[in-house]
């Protein structure tokens, strides 16, 4: 054992309790390690879009970043968004192998791992240092806990990556410190996002536990988890998600902060991993569908506007729930293996998430609305309107810039999280699109598998598997809840069919060139939401109506360049009843052709849904709302509607800036 190996078991196990000196972490699913997954197709040109985007660039363009940089050791951005920023330009890097990124966030690792204090503190210089110009050596003289959070998840992926025998250490270190201060000086003490997003430290303390099985890491675990907010018993006890319907005062706002939620919900799943009380995925379970009854839209998130806002299609969703959300998600996949958050991850990403920026990654909203028929500068139905009215427009830096920096992360995480390891010894695709893995499983078999899919635009993937020798082992594949039974071929002949929401296993003797081919045949169908609206649906993805757009590039004196987006085409349709009835009949899907240069706007969306609508002559915006029409229980909207049946175009949510999708049903 090296010396600070040593030196750190020394102080864990200093008055560990026995039952903490030997204990499994308990997970469904483990994590294939960051490089193992290279994406294919449009995923490919998505990240090749962010490479050669803001994602590539951020750090020589935003001046927060870019100049005298705190994590440099300079005297500029010393918090959270030059994290927030590597946590998704590293892995994009690794993902991509683009030498340039490479280079760029290695020189953020490398003068992290080389500046760490004797006493285990790292990052920038806290105050304390500034003003003594003496490294930090009692907790009292360190900074904020929250962006060294943040920094840790950049370290484990860039660990997982490079195997750099640096980054374990370092952790040990810094880890022994948090447990030698944490006490006298508590996550909430320079600020309470720490105490509020303490679970993303604790996911990283049980990681390095898994790596060293060092028992102490487990004492300073239940430290962190109960200096954290409950996220649990919040979850769990089911009033919180309800209050939180109705309070929009600041009483215990930071408890309804939809980022700190989006983050929160992967507490219960990781204190479940050392509790092993299934009482505790069982909070999860009501608390998540609690909180998507009552503040979830259409597109796959909750409202969050600042504050959870109920599921009002014209409240807004910050972009930094989003991609924290879909994290959640990913690691709450690994740890319960529940199918249904798996489709929750599928539809937040190809819905939610591509909508709230611009096809160049360059421009993106603070807020973005589910029913959005205008953007532009205007306190809207916000909980949290700014002075500037910057809220909702699309820019680099509108609304605050925690979303310039961390809006980066969404791609290359759920890229990285397309295959998981089974613990028996196989592989598991539990979330879908075109990809390649590499692997080595723990028996010595090199694993290819290309994955041949466009995947949510196709409704069929094709595994061509590839093994360095005959082997046994599991691949497990989800079936979406949405599909009603796939079909499943292997090397060409029917092998099974399976009901959705399952997790289909096909353990057997694998050699290369076996193919598996999985079918999910789709079909149009309608979903209801707040005040008897419908969306129109298909697969995995939700369409909106597709409204011509006119941009204007308008500047403000603050927050620099940005877009307002005003409709050139009516929108206040409501879809007919027949329609909801039988969609299938009363709908035309159009396959437009797959483009050949993939980007998340309005002119490369591969689908159309044809429908007939009716125009809302009253449905109006007022200050830029467009209020969804009262609708009786009987599902009908009650007021003036014109008589003629005009066609209306749908293409899917993710495409569009302006759109309607959630729509009032008329006769």
């Amino acid at each position: 054992m090296n010396p600070i190996k040593l030196a750190f078991a020394g102080l864990l196990f200093s008055s560990l309790p026995l039952h903490l000196l030997a204990q499994n972490l308990r997970f469904a699913y483990q994590e294939i390690p960051l490089g193992q997954i290279t994406p294919r197709g449009w995923l490919q040109q998505q990240a090749d879009i962010l490479v050669k985007g803001s994602t590539g660039h951020l750090d020589e363009y935003y001046t927060k970043i870019q100049k005298d940089n705190g994590w440099l050791g300079g005297k500029g951005d010393d918090w959270e968004e030059t994290p927030y920023w590597l946590d998704g330009a590293l892995p994009l890097a690794y993902l991509s192998q683009d030498p340039a990124l490479l280079k760029k966030v290695y020189t953020y690792v490398d003068y992290t791992l080389n500046h760490q204090r004797p006493s285990g503190f790292f990052g920038p210089l806290s105050k304390y240092e500034k003003e003594t110009g003496k490294p930090v050596e009692l907790g009292s003289q360190g900074a904020d806990w929250w962006p060294r959070m943040v920094m840790l998840k950049v370290l484990q992926q860039y660990y997982q990556a490079s195997q750099d025998p640096r980054v374990l250490p370092f952790m040990q270190k810094y880890f022994a410190f948090q447990l030698k201060n944490l006490k006298e000086n508590p996550l909430e003490k320079w600020t309470e996002w720490a105490k509020a997003r303490g679970g993303d430290n604790l996911m990283i303390v049980y990681w390095l536990y898994n790596q060293t099985k060092e028992p102490g890491l487990l004492e300073l675990g239940n430290i962190i988890y109960q200096q954290t907010y409950d996220w649990t018993s919040l979850l769990g006890n089911r009033d919180w998600a309800i209050k939180a319907a109705y309070n929009q005062t600041d009483e215990k706002w930071m408890e309804r902060h939809a980022v700190n939620v989006g983050m929160g919900l992967k507490l219960p799943a990781i204190w479940y991993q050392k509790s092993q009380n299934t009482s505790h995925l069982t909070d999860l379970r009501t608390g998540f569908n609690d909180l998507m009854t009552l503040h979830g839209l259409p597109h796959g998130m909750f409202s969050g506007d600042e504050d959870l806002h109920g599921n009002d299609p014209v409240q807004g969703t910050e972009l930094c729930a989003t991609v924290e959300a879909m994290f959640s998600l990913e690691q709450i996949i690994g740890i319960t293996g529940e199918t249904h958050y798996m489709d929750a991850l599928e539809r937040m990403t190809f819905n939610a998430f591509p909508a709230q920026a611009t096809d160049d990654f360059y421009h993106r909203q603070y807020f973005g609305n589910a029913n959005q028929v205008e953007v532009k500068r205007s306190v809207y139905n916000f909980s949290l309107p700014f002075s500037r009215e910057m809220n909702n427009v699309y820019g680099p830096y509108a609304g605050y810039t925690c979303c310039t920096a961390n809006m980066h992360q969404g791609w290359p995480k759920y890229i990285s999280h397309l295959w998981y390891q089974t613990n028996d010894g196989g592989v598991a695709a539990l979330v879908y699109g075109p990809n390649q893995l590499k692997t080595k499983l723990p028996n010595g078999v090199q694993l290819e598998i290309d994955e041949e899919t466009q995947y949510p635009f196709e409704d069929q993937i094709r595994f061509r598997i590839k093994t360095s020798k005959k082997a046994n082992f599991p691949i497990e594949f989800r079936i979406p809840a949405w599909c009603k039974e796939a079909k499943v071929q292997l090397n060409g002949k029917d092998y099974s069919q399976e009901k959705g929401g399952k997790i289909i296993r096909i353990q057997r003797t694998w050699t290369s060139n076996d193919e598996v081919l999985i079918q999910f045949p789709t079909e149009v169908r309608t979903q209801n939401w707040a005040k008897n609206s419908r969306s129109i649906e298909r697969g995995a993805l939700i369409y909106a109506l597709k409204i011509e757009e006119e941009v204007s590039k308008k500047s403000h004196p603050q927050e620099g360049e940005y877009l307002e987006i005003m409709p050139k085409s009516d929108w206040n349709y409501g879809i007919l009843k027949s329609t909801v009835k039988n969609p299938t009949i009363n709908t035309e899907w159009i396959q437009r052709g797959f483009p050949t240069e993939f980007k998340w706007s309005q002119a490369f969306s591969p689908f159309e849904i044809k429908t007939l609508g009716k125009k809302i002559p009253d449905w109006k915006t007022q200050n830029g709302v467009a209020h969804q029409p009262i609708t009786t229980r009987v599902g009908i909207y009650q007021g003036t509607v014109e008589k003629e049946e005009k066609p209306i175009t749908l293409i899917p949510f993710g495409f569009t800036r302006l759109r309607v999708v959630a729509f009032p049903v008329v006769n």
